[in-house]
């Protein structure tokens, strides 16, 4: 019987790993579509929403303890470390400064601190679900896995606090924070794994390979980056896609779709190339690897990650951030596969 099971994982696993799983998102969108008409779509909304949690919960901690089992964490992961903490940050000061340049451009008087807040929070990638398609990539699984490990710190601790004392001065008296004690939880959670992995890994030379149970540990990580391409396939609101949308989002001057532009060139446009022109000079001046200007510049045309949905109580545009959410999906998907096959040559 277990070698039946292993047997049929061994034929499984080539069709969810490396770029076969980007398919997946277009699976995702068509089920979407399908499942709502049959069941509504408030129902596929909280089954989404539930799934989300359980791929953040579950899937994606597997995925990265199985990663930092298999390596040994020296000086050059210790110095990507602080090389995505720093580069992280900057991204964010790269959305206040965009953001502080158009404010009176796009908004009203009264709408600006809403404008300022949804355009830095929307500067917050999907490093673990569209992203983790990287940790497909042998050569680049590991400065991948740390990046996506250090985001979900910034996404769900260190953006919410810096969110929550400004809505505090806002509305000039203290409040609970709004964030639910799961995802204030997460990213401390979520480092408990590769923290675990890397020490198991250093002390006792555990591997996958030495463990017992490690091709089912290795066969759960690898299904974890389909179903998370299938999630963010089907989170696209196929309605936002209409022709008249599409017009309004080109042509609009004030307003809602005046403020979705602006971040999706921010997003799409002006921060992959300054990120592609900062490491790209390091890169040819040999300050660091391949492998680390391919990570960082990946994960800058991400698409906007839908758990900024969890961080509109703190007072940022619901409509904005959703509407920003889908058409950077679908912008952002095209150009991150082109890229994937593009750097897929540098890494075989």
């Amino acid at each position: 019987m277990r070698d039946n099971i292993l047997e049929i994982i061994d034929k499984i696993m080539p069709y969810i790993t490396g770029l076969w799983t980007l398919p997946w998102i277009v699976v995702g969108f068509l089920a979407n579509i399908i499942l709502t008409r049959i069941y509504g779509e408030e129902k596929i909304s909280k089954t989404l929403k539930k799934a989300g949690l359980i791929l953040l919960f579950v899937f994606i901690p597997i995925l990265l303890f199985k990663l930092f089992l298999n390596v040994h964490f020296g000086e050059e992961e210790i110095d990507f470390v602080i090389v995505s903490s720093v580069v992280m940050a900057f991204l964010y000061v790269i959305a206040y400064f965009f953001a502080i340049s158009k404010v009176k451009k796009v908004c009203k008087e009264e709408e600006q601190a809403e404008f300022l807040k949804t355009v830095i929070v929307n500067q917050g990638r999907s490093a673990a679900f569209v992203g983790g398609a990287m940790l497909a990539f042998e050569k680049i699984a590991i400065p991948a896995a740390i990046y996506i490990s250090l985001l979900g710190i910034y996404l769900f601790a260190a953006i919410p606090y810096i969110l929550s004392y400004l809505h505090k001065r806002e509305l000039h008296k203290d409040e609970k924070n709004p964030l639910p004690l799961y995802l204030r939880a997460y990213p401390w959670y979520l480092i408990i794994f590769p923290m675990t992995a890397t020490l198991l890994h250093k002390y006792y030379g555990i591997t996958t390979s030495s463990l017992e149970f490690g091709k089912l540990l290795e066969f759960f990580a690898a299904i974890t980056i389909p179903a998370a391409l299938y999630y963010v396939g089907a989170s696209i609101r196929y309605k936002d896609l209409r022709i008249n949308e599409l017009k309004k989002l080109i042509y609009a001057h004030k307003g809602e779709m005046a403020w979705v532009r602006q971040i999706l060139i921010m997003t799409i446009i002006i921060t992959p190339i300054i990120v592609a022109i900062i490491f790209g000079i390091l890169f040819i001046l040999n300050l660091i690897p391949i492998e680390w200007f391919i990570v960082l510049f990946l994960n800058s045309i991400l698409p906007i990650t839908s758990t900024n949905m969890f961080l509109i109580p703190y007072g940022i545009n619901r409509k904005v951030t959703a509407l920003a959410v889908t058409w950077s999906t679908v912008i952002s998907i095209p150009l991150f596969i082109l890229f994937m096959n593009v750097f897929s040559y540098f890494l075989m």
